[in-house]
């Protein structure tokens, strides 16, 4: 019997994501790949954000955060995924617990980093004489508190509600990782409250972040077009362009995915829009930020030069 629970199952089966054999091993490297990439890819923003103290600007904080949580929640899927290529993913009860609090946890700060990141833009483009004063390093670190405040009051509202659910005989998830619709359809007792609590929960979550970065690119939009200089525009529009991009691919798909009418949906449909959010997202994050960043190239360049040259 799984502790603090009155089901009578003790683990769980995870499909994964296809259950086609001859797609097993392509996918494995596919996944190990993209998971190898997504680690160095954000594990090196990080340390190249630490390391240069020009980098050290609200914009980049937010940036280094969003690079921290992308490469845990990462971490709290795909290797679990990667298992489920090579053999039978069977997973603890308190295991798949565990990573469903973790992965709502780190999903619900994706949102708030990305909202913070749409409001520092704002500011800087909007009301650039009063950034330094508006976005100052007390109002980052309320924001960030704020933002991880917001990701621990979801998770626990969503484990918490899962805990309560009895699950029967059934234990096979059609899903490589212990998300909440594929759960919901194991219950063998009502999942009324929790459907009420996912409404709740993902609709704040979502909706107020996405209105929120609506409002600030309206008016960052509208504060562009009254700039006179075609060279300001391009500039204005480049610093927003990648931040539009992220939040485009993350807000699109996990709505798509939590905000249907019920849990009833095509599984090969949730399977592929959760891995839009979960793993797409992550492994590119980093290079639309670089790629596209002037700074971050700069700041690439002179630590490479001083490793070499050390």
């Amino acid at each position: 019997m799984a502790a603090g629970n009155d089901s009578s199952v003790t683990e769980f089966i995870l499909l994964g994501l296809t259950q086609q054999p001859e797609l097993q091993l392509p996918f494995f490297f596919i996944f190990l790949g993209i998971y190898g990439v997504t680690v160095m890819g954000n594990m090196g923003l990080i340390i190249l954000i630490g390391l240069n103290p020009h980098l050290h600007t609200p914009m980049y904080y937010f940036l280094f955060n969003l690079s921290f949580i992308d490469l845990c929640y990462s971490s709290v899927i795909i290797p679990r995924m990667l298992m489920g290529f090579v053999k039978e993913n069977v997973v603890p009860y308190a295991e798949c617990m565990t990573q469903l609090c973790f992965f709502s946890f780190f999903v619900i700060d994706e949102c708030y980093i990305l909202t913070s990141m749409a409001y520092d833009r704002y500011v800087a483009i909007c009301k650039p004489l009063l950034y330094k004063a508006i976005m100052s390093p007390q109002v980052c670190l309320m924001l960030m508190a704020g933002t991880y405040a917001m990701g621990f009051v979801g998770a626990m509202a969503h484990t918490g509600c899962m805990l309560r659910l009895t699950f029967c005989d059934g234990n096979i998830i059609d899903h490589y990782m212990c998300d909440i619709p594929p759960l919901l359809r194991l219950s063998c007792t009502s999942t009324n409250i929790n459907e009420l609590v996912v409404f709740i929960v993902v609709g704040v979550n979502v909706m107020v972040p996405s209105l929120t970065i609506s409002i600030s690119y309206t008016l960052i939009l509208s504060n562009i077009f009254h700039i006179r200089s075609t060279e300001g525009r391009s500039k204005a529009f480049s610093t927003c362009s990648s931040h539009i991009i992220t939040v485009s691919l993350f807000f699109g798909s996990s709505a798509f995915m939590y905000l249907k009418p019920s849990p009833a949906g095509s599984l090969d449909q949730d399977k592929v829009s959760t891995v839009f959010y979960t793993i797409v997202g992550p492994v590119m994050n980093p290079f639309i930020y670089s790629l596209r960043n002037k700074d971050v190239k700069i700041a690439l360049s002179k630590t490479l030069k001083k490793r070499v040259f050390s």
